[in-house]
């Protein structure tokens, strides 16, 4: 068969072939692609996830009451005026004076609405020390931190003109302008930087220009797609800042990963001594068919959070796999066809110090030397990696989850953090009372009144509440807002039990008491405990979903059982190993000081769930791409222990860089302020870079060394079932060439 001439079956293949035969037309296609997906998208505007969206339960039904009502409930900020020492009270005159200067100050502004002394709503603390003035931003609630500045400024000039007492302010308002402040500058500078970092790496990798920007030129493109889908898409599902922010990271490492998959082999071929055509075919046939089998599987994993019920995270889900779609599209469509038309200019701009790293992806001496190790002691290597992971993993099984209250998420760094703390420690629940909507046929019916007033002593009296217990009526409407402090205040799980106090006595025996009246009850721990009860109702079938297609998924494109259940488990006990590194570093606090971190006593909530289909979908790259390498290695006559360390050292550079790139991208992550942002960052580098070494460079060629010939192992019975491993034959692979004396090709 002659260099060149071979004809390839499978999809990767005939794309890449019909992209470099047809470059500038596949050029174009994508780049109509881009710019029409980003006109479209802009033109129809994005949808974001509404708050009857966000949950199912009570809290879904509390924000449909008020959409319906068409009430908008303005911004409730709070100034906390507390006496320094043990003499000054609430009734002393300097106290009251203080007390009036707020409130006259906050009115002055032009900013609030219904300014509520402590005196008339009894906002006064048990020791008489602490007092709150109550009062609402005017506008729209959720642009309200751009209006807060002023008020602010004013309750900080009252503040120096009393030294006696602490005079402070606190809010939804306040809360967002002081973390647009101090932390959305932060996270957006995480986002950019992430982009110049993975070029610096592949620059690196590549020792050239123009080849380092091929792979962040797709993932950008693939990005600005994706983002205009997004608009699109929202008019059926909505979006979120969050699925955007998780849309650009996926984006960038999967769009960086399958492009450096692709190239490198491109690379390697033309080293080997094969033709720019015949290196590409052999990279569309390889690469490229890892490139679909990888990104088939890891849309597969992001189509498991569809399956929470939870808005965000189908926002996040369907997001990511788009993103993961359209990178894959990209990568075996639009990238044959720029290699093509680049030739050997793809190797422009070389870096001088880094001329020694040819364009061939050579044999890594490192993992030579691993590897050696581990083929020649393999039932060694596999008890002592497996027996290190499951360590690593060990603390996982007391992880304990919890939505982060504020100090746990920003720890002492912010003023208003300490002001929070000491309104919970003087008004237990008070700066997140639970709201308690109630619907009725005619709010001031008599019967519906003296529900209400019940309602309000029996949460005091139950215990649920030390009040006091505030009522806003609505009467256009026919719905009231019932606010009621809950007795635990910060503390997740106390104010866990007054909520249910709530729920399920207090409610049924007064409102629940009357016909036609609803009562579902939401705030900010009703809204933590329907979230966490969600969550974890869609555990189970969302790590069915995922773990099952993605076995079969591997199955169908190897057509080897101990493949695809090799994958599983070996995907299993990575992100079992960061669950452990999580639960160490931020549960319990072991070596948190070394990515600046706390240990805050637990996991946020959603993270497990979130990283595990991440996580799971992105460590499909590396299993894919490596055991691709291995098949081919073995169908073109190699022994399955040559094979495997063929596969795993030719392809240690790329899986090296991938990895690279990708912890490098999320460790930005963990540098944020925000506690949430750290765990997410530090359980994203650490489990990735636990799969690209201890699992692709031990386990794995530990394991199919000593599975032998049964790792091809299909049973009879699935025979019947489709064959999609056509790019894996060996006449994908053409001979390398040699010239003879004349300059003439000869095949070897």
């Amino acid at each position: 068969m002659g260099n060149g001439e071979s004809r390839v079956r499978g999809l990767a293949a005939r794309a890449g072939g019909w992209s470099a035969r047809h470059r500038w037309a596949a050029v174009g296609i994508w780049v109509l692609f881009v710019v029409l997906a980003m006109g479209l998208g802009s033109a129809a505007g994005r949808v974001d996830v509404g708050d009857s969206d966000q949950l199912k339960g009570e809290t879904s039904t509390a924000a449909r009451i008020i959409e319906d009502a068409g009430i908008e409930e303005p911004a409730g900020e709070t100034v906390l005026v507390q006496a320094k020492g043990e003499g000054l009270t609430a009734t002393d005159a300097e106290f009251r004076s203080a007390v009036t200067a707020v409130v006259r100050a906050v009115e002055e502004t032009g900013e609030a609405t219904d300014v509520t002394s402590p005196y008339e709503s009894d906002t006064i603390s048990e020791d008489g020390r602490s007092a709150l003035v109550q009062f609402d931003v005017r506008g729209d609630s959720d642009t309200a931190g751009e209006r807060i500045e002023p008020v602010l400024n004013a309750v900080e000039e009252v503040q120096k003109d009393h030294e006696s007492l602490r005079i402070e302010e606190i809010g939804g308002a306040s809360m967002m302008k002081t973390f647009d402040d101090a932390f959305g500058d932060d996270f957006k500078k995480a986002e950019y930087s992430a982009v110049p970092v993975a070029l610096g790496i592949l620059l690196i990798a590549f020792g050239a220009l123009v080849a380092a920007l091929l792979p962040v030129a797709l993932a950008i493109t693939a990005i600005m797609a994706t983002m205009g889908l997004m608009g699109l898409v929202s008019h059926l599902q909505p979006m979120s800042e969050t699925a955007n922010s998780v849309m650009l990271l996926v984006g960038l490492a999967v769009g960086v990963d399958y492009c450096l998959f692709y190239l490198r082999r491109e690379r390697e071929e033309r080293a080997a001594g094969r033709d720019a055509q015949t290196a590409l075919r052999i990279a569309a046939a390889t690469s490229g068919r890892a490139i679909v089998v990888s990104g088939v599987t890891v849309c597969v994993a992001m189509a498991g959070m569809l399956f929470t019920g939870l808005a965000e995270f189908e926002a996040m889900g369907l997001a990511s796999l788009m993103v993961v779609a359209v990178a894959m599209v990209g990568s075996v469509t639009v990238l044959p066809a720029l290699l093509s038309l680049l030739g050997e200019r793809v190797e422009k701009g070389r870096v001088p110090f880094l001329r020694r790293r040819r364009t061939g992806g050579g044999d890594s001496r490192f993992w030579s030397a691993v590897l050696k190790r581990v083929l020649a002691r393999p039932v060694l290597s596999v008890v002592v990696a497996t027996g290190a992971l499951l360590a690593v993993a060990a603390p996982a099984v007391g992880m304990k989850t919890q939505n982060l209250t504020l100090d746990q998420e920003f720890g002492d760094s912010l003023p208003i953090v300490q002001t929070y703390n000491r309104v919970n420690a003087a008004f237990p629940g008070g700066s997140e009372p639970a709201e308690v909507v109630v619907k009725a046929d005619d709010i001031n019916a008599p019967e519906v009144k003296a529900a209400l007033a019940d309602f309000r002593e029996r949460a005091v009296s139950s215990g649920a509440s030390r009040g006091p217990v505030e009522i806003k009526l609505h009467d256009q409407q026919n719905v009231a807002f019932v606010y009621v402090p809950l007795v635990g205040g910060s503390d997740q799980d106390k104010a866990g039990e007054s909520l249910d106090t709530l729920r399920d006595e207090v409610r049924p025996a007064t409102l629940g008491e009357v016909d036609g009246v609803e009562a579902p009850i939401t705030g900010q721990v009703a809204g933590n405990k329907d979230f966490n009860d969600q969550l974890v109702g869609s555990v189970v079938p969302v790590f069915a979903f995922v773990v099952v297609f993605a076995f079969l998924v591997m199955l169908l494109s190897f057509r080897s059982l101990t493949v695809a259940i090799t994958s599983i488990v070996l995907n299993l006990l990575s992100v079992g190993a960061a669950y452990g590194i999580l639960v160490a570093v931020f549960q319990h606090g072991w070596g948190a000081s070394l990515v600046g971190a706390e240990g805050v006593g637990a996991i946020i909530t959603w993270l497990p769930l979130f990283l595990f289909v991440i996580l799971f979908g992105l460590s499909t790259d590396y299993h894919v791409f490596v055991v691709s390498r291995i098949r081919e290695a073995r169908l073109r006559g190699r022994t399955t222990r040559d094979a495997v360390q063929h596969g795993v050292v030719t392809t240690a550079g790329v899986v090296t860089s991938a990895a690279v790139i990708m912890v490098a991208v999320f460790g930005i992550f963990g540098t944020l302020s925000m506690q949430s942002m750290k765990q997410m960052g530090v359980g994203l580098a650490a489990a990735v870079l636990i799969d690209a070494t201890i699992i692709r460079g031990v386990l794995l060629p530990a394991v199919m060394t000593l599975l032998g010939e049964r790792n091809w192992y299909l049973p009879k019975w699935l025979h019947r079932m489709p064959d999609l491993t056509h790019d894996e034959s060996p006449e994908a692979v053409a001979p390398p060439v040699s010239r003879d004396d004349e300059g003439k090709r000869v095949s070897v």
